[in-house]
């Protein structure tokens, strides 16, 4: 078997051999995650990674029902991305309260997936009946906003049920890495699907990718937190412990700012970058696509920038990362290929910057928030975030007609770039590890 090896060191090749492979399979196990090795999260790790690439499709799916199959107009599309947006408005406080009282944080998130699965499936069905509309879209946008409430404040509670505390920086950039592959493999898979099928029934992947969510759910049984008690004014506790908790108070601060102007950039970018610098359908696809691999590289440096640097301080340089590269998209000038070139280089800027600020900022809310009041603190956040999107956006619609677009892209560029200013009076040197933050966050209930 070692005829190769010299007679006198056929003991030392026996016996190394072995060693070698097994220096091997140590390298490889340690290049695993140790989240990873946990079966019931990676069981919801792989669901919720194929229900990510399901939304992407959808997002691209159910506007391109409304323009190739409906003819919608300008106002049409705008109502159909507005009541996509609107449960996130309207009952994000009122849902985190709901799961709180309730418990069972896993069944209500396995409810919505069959749900929203449910839902997807009547867009195909309506197509091949002939009764397809767009009242039919606006309802089934808004419906899945509705689940999607209920289940993203259901899903904090059911991570830190899944994750010991020493494990959030890990099992958080596997969430959102999936979330990064997703971003760079879904709008492919869902063009390809479109022009395969059509619009209407590609959204048929998003339903399969929902079923495949509630299997995953379906295989796990953490031990959840109990519920809490129906208390006056419990609706509010959660907005109530982030305003006691300076750090969470700065942290909402920060992702409020960045959602508003965020949305003033995303009501207009596509329309100045294609108008006023030239850019080419091939070109968005050059833009938008491989630059959301600075997203996936940035969710495998998270946690070791946090070991490095500290939780606080990769924090806000995932702020700065996130909001300051925008600047690079009005800025934008010069040759056409440099044009290009610059927004690509602003698109991967921000996808890395938000991979690391999510990773950091999910960290710190799983620390910081008790589970007397965690589903309706996630709740707030969650409200704030996503339920200033649409505000923001009509906002900048009325600012771009006093201001011009280009102004009004400045407004949105530099008040995102500014959000950092409300982490600055926070001691984030002294907060190096999640632990940190659990002691400084606050009270450890209120009104729960």
């Amino acid at each position: 078997m070692n005829s190769w090896c010299p007679a006198r060191a056929q003991r030392r090749c026996s016996s190394s051999a072995p060693q070698g492979v097994a220096k091997v399979r140590r390298w490889i196990a340690a290049q695993v995650p140790r989240s990873l090795s946990d079966v019931p999260f990676r069981r919801y790790w792989l669901g919720q990674g194929l229900s990510l690439v399901g939304d992407q499709i959808r997002m691209l799916a159910l506007p391109l029902t409304a323009v190739l199959v409906l003819h919608a107009d300008a106002t049409g599309m705008a109502l159909l991305s507005a009541v996509g947006m609107l449960p996130w408005l309207l009952f994000s406080v009122h849902a985190g309260a709901f799961v709180d009282r309730r418990g069972r944080r896993r069944q209500t998130m396995l409810a919505a997936d069959a749900l929203r699965a449910l839902l997807l499936v009547l867009v195909p069905a309506a197509f091949l009946l002939k009764l397809i509309s767009l009242p039919l879209l606006f309802s089934v946008s808004f419906l899945v906003g509705t689940c999607s409430v209920l289940f993203s404040v259901s899903a904090s509670t059911l991570f830190v049920s899944l994750v010991p505390s020493d494990r959030y920086v890990e099992a958080s950039s596997l969430l959102s890495g999936s979330r990064a592959a997703a971003f760079f493999v879904g709008p492919g898979i869902a063009g390809y699907l479109i022009q395969l099928f059509g619009a209407p029934f590609a959204l048929l992947a998003d339903a399969v990718s929902f079923v495949a969510s509630a299997a995953s759910l379906a295989a796990i049984r953490p031990q959840e937190p109990p519920p809490t008690l129906r208390a006056q004014g419990d609706v509010l506790a959660g907005l109530r412990f982030i305003r006691s908790s300076p750090i969470l108070r700065a942290s909402l601060g920060a992702a409020g700012t960045i959602s508003l102007f965020q949305s003033f950039f995303a009501a207009l970018y596509i329309l100045y970058a294609t108008v006023s610098l030239h850019v080419t359908p091939f070109e968005w696809g050059i833009i938008l696509g491989p630059s959301s691999v600075g997203a996936l590289l940035a969710s495998g440096l998270a946690a070791r920038l946090s070991r490095r640097f500290g939780l606080g301080r990769t924090l806000l340089l995932g702020t700065l990362l996130y909001t300051v590269p925008y600047l690079l998209v009005p800025l934008a000038g010069g040759p056409h290929a440099l044009v290009v070139a610059t927004l690509f280089l602003a698109e991967c800027l921000v996808g890395a910057g938000s991979m690391i600020r999510e990773i950091a900022s999910g960290t710190i809310q799983a620390v910081a928030i008790p589970d007397a009041v965690r589903a309706r603190a996630s709740a707030g956040f969650v409200g704030v975030s996503s339920g200033i999107r649409p505000v923001g956006a009509l906002l900048a619609g009325g600012l771009a007609a006093f201001l011009g677009v280009h102004l009004t892209i400045w407004v949105a560029t530099a008040g995102a770039a500014l959000a950092f200013l409300w982490l600055i009076p926070l001691p984030l040197a002294r907060l190096h590890a999640a632990a940190d933050f659990a002691k400084a966050a606050g009270p450890e209930s209120v009104g729960g």
